[in-house]
């Protein structure tokens, strides 16, 4: 195997270094995770997952975490209201899914950040993960990479792995391509104990998500798996807006106050979720990669992920394309087809770029579709449809 007596650093500890990680660990690579958080309790999780057959699910099985993964998704959270701007219900499907069909192609189980990574993370051995490792700069060395951390390490890796996100410190020793922003900022909140905070919200929601439209705009939300809601405003904004917009980001009532303004045609029924969400609110400027994009591979560097391919969330295939790249990438590296890492690298990369590249296409599709003027008619004919 050409990983035989290599050490492989993956830097940064999301669902796809993590998987990848497992993967690798499974083929008996010397593998180590180097995560900037100080320790596995550090970082809130974002709104739940909702993983795909074909990729998210597969590299699961693969990994072979599928019963672990039974044992901590969410049933009945991929069930969705879709609603106008009065939060009337145009079209539901809680009477129709199930909680549970593994078998189905088309069963999109919701899983809590936390829980997937809780899950990933005990599933490696505890040497694999190196905690409070942010990294700062890699030199050459030999044949492979010096990597320098803010604590003061310095490690040495023969193969490199970004899985470091949209923010990729590690990118730019691959290429210099760049994201372009897609046009639409969204501004999140999170709402805690949400039952008793938004009794209105959490009713509607009844355990789904809900995806609201009117007037060019949206408003997403879903139910975590502790009862808290995690929502969206979503627009079409300057790319420097959340910078420019005079908004207190920590002030409930100035934030409702943008939102009665920004969407005025809305009902009053929304504003229990800016009453009661957790300041501070976070602007997401959403960007993609350049579909086209290229580069020459390396023998010793690579990336997955949102480091190799950020994409708008609106195919909701951000997380289950870094998982296919840790499915894809390990197989590729630890397969008998290829004479050089190089080779491997090639290859892999040669596929990734390909599918994330379509994968991206369709979220910027859907999020011109979501943001347009009859917005509401189109999603209902797309889910419809389905």
């Amino acid at each position: 195997m050409l990983l035989n007596n290599k050490q492989v650093a993956i830097i940064g500890g999301g669902p796809g270094g993590l998987t990848l990680a497992r993967l690798l660990q499974n083929q008996g690579v010397d593998v180590n995770v180097y995560e900037r958080d100080v320790n596995k309790e550090a970082r809130v999780q974002g709104s739940p997952l909702d993983l795909h057959d074909g990729s998210g699910l597969a590299a699961i099985k693969q990994a072979g975490l599928l019963d672990e993964f039974k044992q901590n998704f969410l049933p009945g959270a991929d069930k969705k209201l879709i609603t106008n701007e009065k939060a009337e219900i145009v079209f539901s499907d809680h009477d129709t899914k199930t909680d549970e069909n593994f078998d189905s192609i088309y069963f999109r189980p919701e899983i809590d950040r936390g829980a997937l990574r809780k899950l990933l993370l005990e599933s490696l051995e505890p040497q694999v993960m190196v905690w409070d490792s942010h990294f700062v700069s890699m030199e050459t060395q030999n044949e492979g990479w010096l990597l320098h951390f803010r604590n003061g390490a310095s490690v040495y890796a023969d193969l490199v792995i970004a899985a470091d996100g949209a923010n990729s410190k590690i990118r730019p020793y691959i290429t210099d391509i760049k994201p372009f922003y897609s046009g639409i900022t969204m501004l999140e909140g999170n709402i805690y104990q949400a039952q008793n905070t938004a009794p209105i919200m959490y009713k509607l929601l009844n355990g789904g998500k809900i995806m609201a439209f009117g007037n060019k705009k949206n408003v997403l939300m879903g139910m975590k798996g502790n009862g808290d809601i995690g929502f969206y405003a979503s627009i079409k904004a300057d790319e420097n807006w959340w910078a420019t917009n005079g908004l207190k980001y920590t002030d409930n009532t100035n934030v409702l106050n943008w939102f009665k303004e920004e969407y005025a045609e809305w009902s009053p029924v929304w504003y229990e979720l800016f009453e009661n969400a957790s300041v501070p609110f976070i602007p997401r400027p959403i960007y993609c990669m350049p579909l086209n994009q290229n580069w020459e591979a390396l023998p010793n560097l690579t990336m997955l992920g949102d480091a190799a391919h950020v994409m708008p969330p609106f195919a909701g295939e951000g997380a289950n394309m870094a998982m296919l790249d840790a499915l894809e990438l390990c197989n590729c590296l630890t397969s008998d087809g290829y004479h050089t890492l190089k080779e491997a690298i090639e290859a892999y990369e040669l596929n990734m770029r390909k599918r994330a590249s379509v994968a991206a296409k369709e979220s910027l599709e859907n999020g011109e579709r979501m943001h347009s003027e009859g917005s509401l008619k189109m999603m209902l004919d797309m889910f419809g449809g389905h």
